[in-house]
């Protein structure tokens, strides 16, 4: 490949990158935490290097722990926990790639590219990358991720000192937001900060800014497009998207062609996507409240956190259980891709003495709690209900009206 891996000084890494430890890795059989102390033992009697012995057995590990993020390519990856923890998934970074090529960007920098998962995505669709990371250590794995694509560079360089290509034509940055302790969830805190990253759109317009999902609304700059995804459920990240990058309400919208401010994007696990915009008035438009109705719908995360519940209320025709809550009730069975619903078989005022008795009468032993707008946790309360029935029952635990209540109900 064009990146070309020089020496680090990192001693486990370099005997791992060596013909001996690379081949003893790839020999190793599927990683069984139970089996990695008789696996350890048995390279230390062969005479196996300790250092190696250990750097082995965890990139054994991580392989098997990354298999959810990268599938099939993780078996011939190198990773490091941090890199794992903040790495992209690949059906994300695929959705990141897209982007940068429907807005005809060719020559892409990834300023942080880590172990290279982002890198990864854009190579697969024919641009050109230059891969950068300030880490000695990062940089040489992700030379060893990258090696199957010919069109990406990786270099070891900081993102704000590198002289960068002319023909660069995107900016692509992902921040550490995790400290050596704990996750950070400030973008001031982020490495590099969130400020000075924006800086970068003097050189470069077109900037794409991976940040936590957490982002609060008020941190946004103005001229982006802030896109929160999930997979699966699962909110598991949040981008600012600048200039060219920055998307339009499609022709078939309320307002064509108006720029979009905040976005949500559903990856269900059946590969489905939906996605959510601002550009409409009616999804920025405050919900009205009412009572209790037949269906209750929750909104996937994405949606809630881009502040997008409007869209869903309008779509299905419902209103909010409370003001402050994102949960949509509606009479009668609404279907929506980016909501789980249930049919309400009963509403309680939460009082813990009669919910456990309500709960006995119904030989309920096995529950699912299902919480917004409460300070209880479902870990909490499932243990002072103390259940021990043969049925299975779901609730959920939230506001109504400004209430605590208790909704029992049946996912459709």
């Amino acid at each position: 490949m064009a990146g070309k891996l020089e020496p680090v000084e990192n001693s486990a890494l370099t005997k791992l990158l060596s013909p001996m430890g690379w081949n003893l890795l790839n020999g190793l059989p599927a990683y069984e935490e139970s089996h990695a102390l008789k696996l350890g033992e048995s390279m230390r009697k062969k005479g196996i290097d300790p250092e190696l012995a250990a750097a082995v057995l965890t990139q054994s590990r991580l392989r098997a722990k990354a298999a959810t993020k990268f599938g099939e390519l993780a078996a011939g990856m190198l990773f490091t926990p941090a890199g794992l923890e903040q790495a992209t998934r690949l059906p994300v970074a695929a959705q990141h790639a897209q982007r940068y090529r429907q807005a005809n960007l060719r020559h892409i920098a990834d300023l942080t590219c880590g172990l290279g998962a982002d890198s990864m995505a854009f190579g697969a669709l024919g641009i050109d990358v230059l891969a950068l990371d300030k880490d000695e250590a990062t940089a040489a794995i992700a030379t060893i991720n990258l090696r199957p694509f010919p069109n990406v560079t990786v270099a070891h360089g900081d993102c704000f000192d590198y002289e960068l290509p002319a023909t660069i034509d995107g900016l692509f940055l992902d921040p550490a937001r995790r400290t050596a302790k704990k996750r950070t969830f400030n973008p001031r805190d982020y490495d590099p900060p969130l400020d000075a990253a924006l800086q970068l759109r003097e050189r470069v317009p077109a900037l794409g800014v991976k940040v936590a999902p957490g982002i609060p609304h008020e941190a946004i700059p103005s001229g982006a497009e802030a896109q929160w995804i999930s997979v699966a459920g699962e909110v598991v990240e949040a981008g600012l998207w600048f200039g060219a990058l920055r998307r339009l309400a499609p022709k078939s919208s309320a307002r064509p062609g108006a720029a979009i401010t905040r976005s949500a994007l559903i990856l269900a696990a059946d590969g489905t996507q939906t996605l959510i915009t601002d550009a409409d008035p009616h999804h920025r438009a405050q919900l009205p409240a009412g009572p209790v109705c037949t269906w209750v719908h929750e909104p996937d995360g994405a949606v809630i956190r881009a502040g997008l519940i409007g869209a869903i209320a309008a779509d299905i025709d419902g209103h909010l259980l409370d003001e402050s809550i994102a949960y949509v009730t509606t009479d009668t069975d609404q279907r929506h891709p980016a909501t789980r619903r249930y049919r309400v078989r009963d509403v309680l005022p939460f009082n813990l003495k009669k919910l456990r008795a309500y709960l006995r009468d119904r030989d309920v032993g096995q529950i699912t709690i299902k919480k917004r707008g409460t300070a209880i946790t479902p870990e909490e309360l499932r243990s002072k209900l103390a259940l021990t029935g043969s049925q299975a029952a779901t609730i959920i635990v939230t506001r109504i009206a400004g209430a605590h209540s208790v909704l029992v109900v049946e996912p459709a």
